[in-house]
């Protein structure tokens, strides 16, 4: 393969980083990290060819500052800049500023970030392009707010017109308490994007959120990659993706997709993005937002078409015609992603920072864990506290399922909490199993999916201590080898430290 770059800065941190530093090292270029203080001695550091630092921990000191990441990619001599997802990813400023510098951005135009930044100017370029879109307008007071509302009909959603992550959004099903809501969901949107700025949307009623893979070149060809089904939320955010989605048809994917590229090419967008939609009960779809930059789940997406989109990224960046056809993309098999975070579902999903004291991720075939952590590592407060993406892949949807339970039940990680006993119990759950949920899965099942205690810190050490000893073991063994049938246990710690994480459940 032609090397289209040789040096490319990734303006992110955690598995996202360490991912795309694998394809860069694949397609034989070197990457550049950058890591505030608290990432010092991260995964994706450790990995790079060189490093840069940014400044302290807070993210707008460090990863969020435009003019320091510019800086690094200027003093490392990189080429091109990979923005990952989140931080700067979705930024229009961002990419705005590496074309100033004469830096690559390997995403789409500035143009179209523009245009689809913004919820409700996405809305109407969506609507002039025939895109599907909820009823819905302005809420700029409460006195509009309560027009609009009134005219597209109760329940409503308010919604942060520049955020995303569940965060500015409120449901409201009630006219007396839209003033309340609205107060709230802007001063929530003003904290997380500096933008007080909300719309009103009609609620659709237990709706399953399925969205489209988009992937365009600089010279005009647009296709889409299928659905993804990512109704399992937690507080507006995904928590397990999937692919087929279990109740579309064929026929309502392909329209789907034709309806994404249809406003794909309406913004003269580019590069890997994803529009969201909201697939109501009766079939009906429509147009949610688009996020300009590569999703968390798109390890799905890869498995069944066996797209590297970070590598298609990175040549529709350099400018290749990548000549894409959407006849000749197919697919096959069916995959499952679970996002697994240092969190206590048990306590509401709060965060758990702190050192992973073990860890031992899961293997196998059509296995794969994208992770940004090693035993020992910190999760720091500072940032999202994703640990990895799981994702599997298997010829049919039920082996799937069954391949993520097997991949769950091997995963170990102490120290911390995580939301891994939450992943095997949603696995398991019949409705789940059935693929009849919608995005209100887990607010239905929280005695199911979260009563469980928290495990005792002595039960923790107790881990901890089999693994330690697991990985001492094997140290002996390889070194001593006449020593090993002597020194074998009765049980093995594997056994042990899997029968100690059971107390979990």
């Amino acid at each position: 393969m032609r090397r289209v770059f040789k040096k490319v800065l990734i303006a992110n941190r955690g598995e996202i980083a360490v991912r795309i530093l694998r394809t860069l090292h694949e397609l034989g270029i070197a990457g550049v990290a950058i890591h505030s203080d608290a990432d010092r001695d991260a995964l994706h550091v450790r990995l790079a060819d060189e490093a840069v630092g940014i400044g302290p921990a807070p993210a707008r000191e460090s990863y969020l500052d435009i003019d320091k990441v510019i800086d690094a990619a200027k003093r490392s001599g990189a080429e091109a800049i990979h923005p990952g997802y989140g931080f700067l990813s979705e930024k229009y400023e961002f990419a705005e500023a590496c074309a100033r510098e004469g830096i690559v951005f390997v995403g789409p135009p500035a143009s179209a970030m523009r245009n689809m930044g913004s919820k409700p100017a996405a809305r109407e370029k969506m609507a002039a392009a025939g895109v599907p879109i909820t009823p819905g307008g302005s809420a700029s007071s409460v006195e509009e707010a309560h027009l609009t509302a009134a005219r597209v009909g109760y329940p409503v959603m308010l919604k942060a017109a520049n955020g995303g992550g569940g965060k500015g959004m409120r449901l409201v099903h009630h006219d007396h308490d839209l003033a309340t809501a609205l107060e709230r969901a802007k001063s929530e949107a003003l904290r997380a994007f500096g933008d007080e700025t909300v719309y009103v949307e009609k609620a659709i009623v237990n709706p399953r959120h399925v969205e489209i893979q988009v992937l365009g070149d600089q010279h005009g060809n647009v296709v889409h990659l299928f659905e993804r089904d990512c109704s399992i939320q937690r507080r507006h955010q995904k928590v397990v993706e999937e692919t087929p989605c279990p109740v579309a048809s064929p026929e309502l994917v392909a329209k789907m997709g034709e309806v994404a590229v249809r406003g794909a090419k309406a913004v003269g967008y580019f590069s890997a993005g994803t529009f969201e939609f909201l697939l109501a009960q009766d079939g009906q779809f429509y147009f949610l937002e688009m996020n300009t930059r590569l999703q968390v789940e798109h390890p799905v997406t890869e498995w069944v078409t066996g797209f590297d989109l970070v590598a298609e990224m990175l040549r529709v960046a350099a400018g290749e015609n990548r000549g894409y056809t959407q006849s000749a993309i197919t697919r096959r098999g069916a995959s499952i992603e679970c996002r697994v975070y240092a969190e206590d579902p048990a306590s509401g999903f709060l965060p758990s920072p702190g050192t992973i004291a073990a860890l031992r991720a899961p293997s196998g075939p059509f296995v794969r864990d994208d992770s940004g952590y090693y035993a020992g590592a910190e999760v720091p407060s500072h940032y999202d506290p994703q640990i990895s993406k799981l994702s599997v892949w298997a010829p049919t949807r039920a082996e799937a399922c069954a391949r993520m339970r097997r991949a769950l039940d091997e995963y170990v990680v102490t120290g911390i909490r995580t939301n891994l006993a939450f992943h095997q119990k949603l696995l398991a759950h019949p409705e789940f199993i059935a693929g009849t949920y919608d995005t209100g899965f887990i607010e239905r099942h929280r005695d199911e999916l979260l009563g469980y205690a928290t495990v005792r810190e002595d039960d923790e050490r107790a881990l901890a201590a089999a693994l330690a000893l697991a990985v001492h073991g094997e140290s002996q063994r390889s070194t001593n080898p006449a020593a090993a049938a002597a020194s074998a246990p009765a049980q093995s710690p594997w056994v042990a430290s899997h029968r100690a994480r059971t107390l979990r459940l």
